[in-house]
């Protein structure tokens, strides 16, 4: 697979990774579910997106990528809020994923140029 040589993508699939393991022992099944989706979408579609032909289907799914960390960073901020993630390790996760989202971004505006 031709994402597998994307940083962005090995740090993607950490963080989901790492969302499954913060999130196994939240009770709520449907804010477990629906935060380790997220999670799960921003590796998925980058490596969905890598796999298409033209720079502008790439484009798109990093896009779809972007939106998939930033709905992360909002259900990571709600389940602080709740008390279902401790603030310290969400705060990180946060941070991660902002980062992943920039390099998207950046990517993103790059592939788009790429016929």
């Amino acid at each position: 697979m031709k994402c597998e040589s994307l940083a962005v993508w090995k740090r993607a699939c950490r963080l989901s990774c790492s969302i499954y393991e913060l999130t196994s022992d939240i009770k709520d099944y449907g804010f477990r579910d629906q935060i380790t989706r997220s999670g799960l979408s921003i590796p998925s579609n980058i490596a969905e997106g890598e796999e298409r032909e033209s720079g502008k289907e790439k484009a798109r799914f990093l896009n779809y990528s972007q939106g998939s960390a930033a709905e992360l960073i909002t259900q990571i901020f709600i389940g602080i809020e709740i008390g279902y993630i401790r603030k310290e390790e969400g705060l990180l996760l946060i941070q991660e994923t902002r980062e992943i989202l920039a390099i998207l971004s950046k990517l993103a505006k790059l592939k788009k140029q790429i016929k």
